[in-house]
């Protein structure tokens, strides 16, 4: 008598998945590669120091809980006049003592006919002074609903005295 219970309430959760996959449809993979082009200064800045600001001089990323804000175009391309297909909204932290890992809480908010309002969350531990930094995307709605996956970013352009760098973002995510 003890296993009908459990039967039932495995038979139950079983039903509760397959109807809730029959919902959602097929589970799909997305690839994509964007481009945030980043300003950080100058009066069209698209990434602000919101803590330990200094009025003179670079910004403080490697400095212990410096805080940023950031609302960058992607583009569809390498080229900061490609069309823009995305904003890149949100924070990042300098949240290790000695400077190297930023934590990133970042939305892709698509603006592009295809994927217009579609977006993508991003959060995780990434090490600021690597090549190549991986992060988690934790979630996604509109095109991308319940989206899982990872992002690498990638500095592939960095010029100082325009303050302008292009970050190479290789997106992979299992969504419905």
């Amino acid at each position: 008598m003890a296993s009908n219970p459990i039967k039932l309430s495995l038979i139950f959760i079983l039903t509760i998945f397959i109807t809730s996959e029959a919902e959602l449809g097929q589970l799909k993979e997305t690839n994509m590669t964007l481009y945030f082009q980043d300003w950080s200064g100058g009066p069209n800045a698209t990434v602000l120091q919101i803590t330990g600001h200094q009025d003179h001089g670079p910004l403080s990323f490697a400095k212990f809980g410096s805080v940023f804000v950031t609302d960058d175009p992607i583009t569809e391309a390498f080229d900061k006049n490609s069309p823009e297909i995305a904003r890149a909204q949100g924070i990042y932290v300098t949240s290790a003592l000695d400077g190297k890992i930023s934590h990133v809480l970042i939305s892709i908010i698509f603006t592009n006919e295809e994927h217009n309002g579609s977006t993508l969350e991003i959060q995780g531990a990434s090490p600021q002074f690597e090549r190549v930094r991986e992060v988690a995307i934790v979630g996604g709605t509109g095109k991308f609903r319940l989206a899982r996956g990872y992002a690498t970013f990638e500095t592939i352009h960095f010029d100082l005295a325009i303050h302008h760098v292009v970050i190479q973002c290789n997106i992979t995510i299992l969504h419905y």
